[in-house]
């Protein structure tokens, strides 16, 4: 393909499911200590039933076809093939808005708000806080192809991003994001030239700058970040040290891919335990789908390899100067103090929601939407 923006169909091909249904219908389990649940990693009943659903009961051509009801694209930026969804407002002055997904999420993180930012009076909203979304499948996840070289880490997604924009023909935007969306936003701050107005994060990133004068919440907020650290990286280490290692056996068993992913849904989000209190199977589903179909887990999870080891990470020793907007949802994985976030960032809002977690859009699709239009209204 060309460097010129091109439609892109989802399309899977009935050979990959007919296999998928053997692998997992052929599958072998591991054992599990007695009352242990999750306590040692993925509980082998929830994976088992979650299993059996996708095997018998998911319909993948359902969800393929809603995803197909939005536009989507691909084009080549810096020799690698890029897939994003254009879901433009009926408004020609909306804003226009990158949405960056991060691990292991997707594009389906935004589905939900996705309706709501490009046509918000049918969503309770106003005309005037339309927004054109670009929402891209990540360089080497999903529907934008593997990566084919090295050093494919955040600020190179950021400036593929923003020429992605460009050729768009946006020449003011703003960009949101969380996870690694949120590490690529912030370079699209830091590397814009005047065209970015200014960026929304919900999970900002900061350095810790002394625990002196915080409050007990801010104090609490340090210490699950430090049991997060010790107890909860595990997935980091091995995806930032040996990611192919891991991905001979993520690539070839579906359930084993299953487990690995829905661990991280179930303990990073806002759901008391139970990941189908806020995710349906369907969308928990969707999501595994999308990198079983693609096969670009090996390939996502080398994007944790490239920033350990490329020391690419402008936001240490540099201050996002536009205007920032952060939404704090208590179970956001990483919850630093705002003292430590305005070292980093110009803060100009600040939320604290209510509920919710790491996978805010697709959480709590209303409070995310309404946040994000109250920051970049103060940008229109």
């Amino acid at each position: 393909m060309s460097d010129e923006i091109e439609p892109y169909r989802i399309h899977v091909e009935d050979g990959v499911l007919d296999d998928l249904k053997h692998r997992l219908a052929h599958a072998r389990y591991p054992d599990q200590l007695p009352g242990t649940e999750w306590k040692l990693g993925t509980e082998l009943t929830y994976v088992k039933e979650l299993a059996a659903y996708w095997r018998d009961k998911f319909d993948w051509r359902a969800q393929e076809a809603a995803l197909n009801r939005l536009d989507h694209f691909q084009t080549r930026i810096d020799g690698q093939r890029i897939h994003f969804v254009h879901a433009r407002s009926k408004h020609a002055n909306a804003l226009p808005l990158l949405l960056s997904h991060g691990w292991p999420g997707s594009i389906v993180e935004f589905l939900k708000v996705i309706g709501p930012l490009t046509d918000p009076e049918a969503h309770g909203g106003r005309a005037e806080d339309a927004f054109h979304v670009v929402a891209p499948s990540l360089p080497g996840y999903g529907f934008s192809e593997v990566t084919r070289s090295e050093q494919w880490d955040v600020q190179r997604m950021a400036e593929a991003f923003i020429a992605l924009m460009a050729r768009l023909g946006y020449e003011r935007w703003v960009a949101q994001g969380g996870d690694w969306g949120a590490l690529i936003t912030t370079h699209v701050g830091l590397l814009s030239q005047g065209q970015v107005a200014g960026i929304h994060l919900n999970m900002p990133l900061a350095l810790p700058a002394g625990t002196d004068g915080l409050s007990e919440t801010e104090q609490a907020d340090v210490a699950a970040m430090a049991h997060f650290d010790a107890e909860e990286t595990g997935y980091q280490k091995i995806q930032g040290t040996k990611p192919q290692t891991l991905g001979f056996g993520l690539n070839d068993s579906p359930v084993g891919l299953l487990a690995w992913i829905i661990e991280k849904f179930r303990t990073w989000s806002d759901c008391d335990g139970h990941p189908e209190t806020v995710f349906s199977r369907d969308e928990l589903l969707t999501n595994v789908m999308i990198y079983w179909a693609t096969q670009t887990i090996t390939s996502s999870t080398r994007l944790y390899y490239e920033v350990f080891h490329g020391g690419r990470l402008g936001f240490i020793g540099n201050k996002v100067a536009i205007p920032t907007g952060v939404a704090r949802f208590p179970k956001e994985i990483m919850r630093p103090p705002r003292r430590w976030v305005e070292n980093h960032y110009n803060v100009t809002h600040w939320s604290e929601q209510p509920k919710g977690g790491h996978f805010a859009a697709m959480e709590q699709p209303e409070l995310f939407t309404e946040d994000v239009r109250t920051f970049f209204r103060t940008l229109r």
